[in-house]
């Protein structure tokens, strides 16, 4: 009797990527594509260090922000001079999204990840030492926030490509939204740890601290998770699975208007919520001297990190319930943006929205 695929789709979606014995090996041969999937050890090692990982990544993002006004006074910048530096970081952070994306797709998502944290996290660390050169301090500060830009880029890129890769599709909301919560979770880290380091041991201190933490966190990704060539070996077998995508799709996919709504609504969202996340201690720190820095660092953000864990729950909610993922797309970002205009935290950051709809998988025609 032949298979239903009805119910073997229903089944793919309410399988967990904890479950070892997702796919047994009477399995056809169409379904080896899922021994891509993490194990239930891996799984949560991973899902553990992606979390931090993405925490890191806004640390280091919020620092020079939230050390910004007392960069400008010790080095006497102006509101321009702070712009460039602070706006450096957007210029690098545009170059480099399909990059790491493609880079990821190639040799995988986990080893892409690894070198841009690692290699941000030196720059971090470094940034002091290049600021006390004591000669074209604004150009090196510009140069260092744009590589950065660069470097941190391809981290959110290769973890859609990584959830496509080793996730259940029913399942990749949850776990892109607890990624996205640890951005929620770093910010408010750098606003209320940083805030008490700036008056207690100086600006620099924020750098060197959080410098070596995203170190820390890329050596213990590469000891325990990444040595061997386990990863090699599973992207060539997919590498005979999913071929690259031709020219000719990727044309096909820019004629579709959905693909370009799906643009622009992230344009608008991240030029609100990226404006907030670099200006907003400096509108405060001189709208408000007397105010207590850690209140309007953390407060946003604390409120952020429960509503982006609800926002993935809900999203994987409606999709077993037989919602499309398209559906779902646009009920989330509906709620975000026209009921919550300019709050994002309401759902949590609306990119969780749009990387969790890049994890799923697309159909192109013949």
């Amino acid at each position: 009797m032949a298979e239903n695929p009805a119910a073997g789709h229903v089944r793919d979606l309410k399988a967990s990527p904890l479950d070892l014995n997702l796919h047994g090996p009477d399995e056809p041969a169409e379904d080896s594509e899922n021994q891509n999937l993490w194990p239930r050890s891996l799984a949560r090692k991973w899902m553990a260090m992606l979390f931090l990982g993405t925490c890191l990544l806004y640390c280091a993002r919020m620092t020079m922000p939230v050390c910004a006004v007392s960069m400008a006074a010790t080095f006497h910048w102006s509101k321009i001079d702070s712009g460039l530096v602070l706006g450096g970081f957007f210029w690098g952070y545009c170059f480099t999204q399909i990059l790491g994306g493609h880079a990821s797709d190639k040799v995988g998502g986990e080893r892409v990840l690894f070198i841009s944290a690692a290699s941000w996290a030196m720059i971090t660390a470094g940034t002091p030492v290049l600021a006390h050169l004591g000669f074209h301090t604004l150009a090196l500060m510009t140069v260092a926030r744009i590589l950065m830009g660069l470097l941190q880029g391809v981290f959110f890129p290769s973890l859609a490509s990584l959830c496509s890769q080793r996730v259940v599709e029913a399942e990749r909301g949850f776990l892109m939204s607890t990624m996205h919560s640890g951005t929620h979770l770093g910010t408010l880290l750098a606003g209320g740890m940083g805030s008490v380091m700036l008056d207690r041991n100086g600006w620099e201190s924020m750098f060197y601290c959080t410098g070596f933490l995203a170190g820390l966190w890329a050596v213990t990704v590469w000891y325990y998770l990444l040595r061997g060539d386990v990863t090699m070996k599973q992207m060539k077998k997919r590498s005979h699975i999913q071929p690259s995508l031709s020219s000719k799709r990727w044309l096909y996919l820019f004629r579709k208007p959905p693909v370009w709504a799906m643009v622009f609504a992230h344009m608008c969202i991240c030029s609100t919520s990226y404006t907030l996340l670099s200006w907003l201690p400096t509108y405060f720190k001189e709208s408000f001297p007397h105010a207590t820095p850690w209140v309007y660092n953390v407060v946003p953000w604390l409120i952020a990190i429960p509503s982006a864990l609800g926002g993935g729950f809900v999203s994987d909610f409606l999709i077993t319930r037989g919602y499309g993922v398209a559906t779902v797309r646009k009920i989330m970002q509906i709620l975000d943006m026209a009921l919550c205009p300019g709050q994002h935290s309401f759902w949590g950051h609306p990119n969780q929205v749009f990387y969790h709809s890049l994890s799923h998988v697309v159909k192109y025609p013949r």
